[in-house]
């Protein structure tokens, strides 16, 4: 006979999605945070709230992905987590980066092919601690998603919202331990994948001392080949035989080949020691690492040169080492049952170091380097990001009709960039003054100061009906100075022995959030939430111009060389702000067979922060300009029919667009793939679609539970469908794309135990082949002097996935 508890657990990992819903916040101060079901397996707990609740107690708006969904769905990080989090779009770009998450169309920006190694509209934590990166999900309780603003409750303001790993805490009564291996195979690769990771809890001292460890190795093979590299940079010819294609007799004496440049190393580990003189007193250590590495990027060239739907044409590999380091120390303490005390401090440090193609860069601006045949130029980015935060809060345990949360944050994040584009062997050059042959270099430091205090008050009118009011202040300063080299017209090799040019800019101001919920029936309840957000601004990643400017006799503030620099109205950029809207319900049907979901979103955001250019080398920066709104719903079910079937899905519809005219924030040639060609700015208008999120999107999915012996078989099949993405404002008209939707199937079938697992799995069964995202523009394609330009491309998803993993656990 099957296990009830055991079945209604397995159903519960199904689920795809835990969804929206509020009611009245209970003090559950007891439960234990690590839980993601009561014994039954039918209650899930969440902090989002910054106390211990239900999700049926916690009024706000929040999504949930349980410990048993991120296993059985394989989700290893946050790109992973957008098919089953409605309201969410997150693009794969491979492992270069995190990729590039939106949340309900918030965002303005093209689209890219390298996604974002940062973020401030969206806070990212792991734990208590900010920080945008795509750490493994390894030994993780739950992954909590929280839509719209939420500043009032968390440190780091955000104006789209948080998404939160909620890491399983040192146990200090049992020693546990778990081992997973994962083997697979993949579709356009010839390599075999693997991943291999473990768990251990000891109780180094029983009820007082416990140390827990997660560390894993991922090898993601790649699926993007590199048909076109140069031999000899500045020696080899990297177009040998024309604009029509490559012969094998000019492949031979000049390219060579490198396949699955795309993979990813990951090596990952967090480390936790908990001391506690009981449960009112404790203290968290935690220190986390983790260091990717791959040699190529997840895009295809569109077809130039004759590549294929795998093959990118750049003729350099661009490998790519990221890593990041997070240590922590968090102070939990019930004051006399009056209040908790939750003090955290941390210290953050990113580092990544690429290599790219700058070829058609420098083709795209004109400076006439391909008159040299062989010419053919790479980059080097060199950044480090790192971050001091403290963040204290105090939350009531006194029980009552009046709840509150009050709290205080500073932040400090120091930016470095050091860059620098090199020609091998150009003629321009003087190989004995400069040996590296460096064409640019520059480098940007920059600091943003953070100190905000924030908190929230809920009152029960009734039993059923609550009402919550909360605000947030907080005040921000920034500073930047960086310079520009070029060694090709005479300067120092080094941008350090140049005078440095920067800025400062601060700013300060309030938000806030209303609340109100109100329970029918135990299985009905209703919510309204209005509230504002903001991002803070700060500073351009693009070394100032030197002022005066050089070689500028016209006064049009444009240097009439090569010269790459932002001008003093370009160095900073400044905040910008939402005001949102929501309304949803949350029902049990049917003797709770069926959860049904529902909710209704309306924002309007002003003094949008938007991708532009400098007018000086068309770099890309940052403004602030116009405003738009983003509107939909959001659903979600699971249906249970009988106890052995669950059935899931979810659907999301978000319509973001622009509300009026922003003018010269677009960059395109013209004439359009033409050469000689020129840039011009071009106006983003009223009603343009915002880039970079699906405007539908959804899941469905099944999964059917019989019991065989001491276990389960579970079989799950689930479908998931991303809408249409647009690349950039107005992208009929500036030469953008309207990437096609895409749907993708995965299956698994596993049996599971109390103390082992097996599992075969497959993703993207049919093998699709989709497009996620574009970098560049169309109007940046043609031949440019005799030279194919190679600068668009199309980012790929990952094909079809087939492997087995297994679990042990002790």
């Amino acid at each position: 006979m099957i296990n009830d508890t055991r079945l209604k657990l397995a159903l519960l990992s199904a689920t795809i999605l835990t969804s929206t819903m509020i009611a009245t916040p209970g003090l559950a101060q007891d439960i234990d945070e690590n839980m993601a079901a009561d014994e039954s397996g039918e209650v899930i707990i969440v902090t989002a709230t910054r106390r211990n609740t239900t999700l049926m107690e916690t009024p706000v708006n929040i999504s949930v992905v349980s410990a048993e969904e991120i296993e059985g769905n394989r989700i290893d990080d946050v790109r992973d987590l957008a098919d089953f989090t409605p309201g969410v779009t997150i693009s794969d770009t491979g492992p270069g980066s995190t990729g590039t998450i939106v949340l309900r169309g918030l965002r303005a920006s093209d689209t890219s092919g390298f996604g974002a190694n940062a973020d401030s509209a969206l806070g990212v934590y792991l734990g208590e601690v900010p920080l945008f990166y795509d750490f493994k999900l390894l030994d993780i309780a739950r992954v909590e998603t929280l839509l719209g603003p939420q500043g009032t409750l968390y440190g780091l303001g955000t104006l789209a919202g948080a998404i939160r790993y909620i890491p399983n805490r040192p146990n200090v009564s049992d020693f546990e331990g778990e081992v997973h291996a994962r083997v697979s195979t993949k579709s356009q690769s010839d390599d075999f994948g693997y991943q291999v990771d473990a768990m251990i809890n000891i109780p180094i001292v029983k009820d007082h001392i416990a140390f827990r460890s997660a560390t894993g190795y991922t090898f993601d093979p790649g699926f993007i080949d590199y048909p076109l590299l140069v031999r000899e940079p500045g020696v080899s010819l990297p177009q040998p035989d024309g604009t029509a294609g490559v012969t094998p007799e000019g492949f031979a004496a000049n390219l060579f080949a490198l396949k699955d440049l795309n993979f990813e190393r990951t090596f990952t580990t967090r480390n936790q020691l908990l001391l506690q003189t009981s449960d009112d007193l404790k203290l968290t250590l935690t220190y986390a690492y983790q260091q990717t590495k791959t040699d190529g990027s997840q895009t295809n060239s569109a077809g130039v040169l004759g590549t294929g739907r795998y093959q990118s044409a750049s003729r350099f590999t661009e490998p790519v080492t990221r890593d990041a380091h997070l240590v922590s120390a968090e102070v939990n303490a019930n004051i006399a049952d009056i209040f908790d005390v939750v003090a955290t401090g941390a210290y953050t440090e990113v580092k990544r170091l690429g290599f790219g193609d700058v070829t058609d860069l420098l083709l795209d601006l004109d400076y006439d380097y391909e008159l040299f045949p062989a010419f053919a130029g790479f980059n080097e980015s060199d950044q480090t990001r790192k971050q001091e935060n403290a963040e204290i809060r105090l939350v009531s345990r006194h029980g009552g009709p009046f709840s509150w949360v009050l709290g205080g944050f500073y932040n400090v994040s120091k930016f470095q960039s050091d860059y620098a584009e090199r020609l091998p062997n150009h003629p321009w050059a003087d190989a004995a003054t400069n040996p590296e042959f460096i064409e640019y270099a520059s480098y940007v430091t920059s600091k943003v100061t953070e100190k905000a205090i924030f908190g929230e008050g809920t009152f029960e009118i009734t039993p059923e009906w609550q009402v919550t009011a909360g605000g947030r202040y907080f005040k921000y300063s920034s500073t930047i100075a960086g310079a520009a080299a070029l060694p090709f017209l005479g300067d120092p090799l080094s941008p350090y022995d140049l005078p440095a040019n920067g800025g400062d800019a601060s700013d300060d101001g309030v938000v806030w959030k209303f609340n109100s919920s109100y329970q029918f029936t135990p299985d009905l309840m209703l919510y309204a939430t209005y509230s504002k957000g903001y991002r803070i601004g700060g500073p351009n990643r693009v070394a100032p111009c030197p002022n005066p400017l050089p070689n500028d006799p016209d006064g049009d503030n444009v240097n009439n060389t090569q010269l790459i620099c932002a001008l003093p109205n370009e160095i900073q950029f400044g905040p910008d702000t939402t005001k949102n809207i929501e309304i949803g319900v949350r029902s049990q049907l049917f003797d709770r067979r069926l959860n049904l979901n529902f909710n209704v979103f309306h924002i309007d955001w002003s003094g949008i922060q938007v991708a532009s250019s400098t007018l000086n080398g068309i770099t890309g920066i940052t403004v602030n300009g116009g405003s738009a709104r983003s509107k939909g719903f959001e659903m979600s079910f699971q249906a249970n029919p009988f106890p052995e079937l669950s059935i899931q899905g979810t659907y999301s519809y978000t319509d973001a667009a622009l509300t009026e005219d922003v003018p010269g924030i677009i960059s395109v040639n013209n004439p359009a793939g033409v050469y000689p060609s020129a840039p011009v700015q071009l106006a983003g208008l009223s009603g343009d679609r915002l880039p970079g999120s699906a405007q539908n999107s959804g899941s469905f999915g099944v999964t059917y539970t019989v019991p065989m012996k001491e276990g389960d078989i579970i079989a799950n099949w689930t479908t998931t469908y991303r809408g249409s993405v647009v690349s950039r404002l107005g992208f009929e008209r500036t030469f953008g794309d309207k990437i096609p939707a895409y749907v993708l199937n995965r299956a698994s079938l596993t049996y599971d135990a109390e103390k082992f697992s097996i599992s075969l799995f497959a993703d993207n069964i049919f093998d699709k082949y989709a497009v996620a995202s574009v970098d560049n523009d169309r109007s940046r394609i043609g031949v440019n002097d005799g030279v194919v330009l190679r600068y668009y491309r199309q980012v790929i998803i990952n094909p079809r996935t087939v492997g087995i993993e297994g679990r042990m656990k002790f």
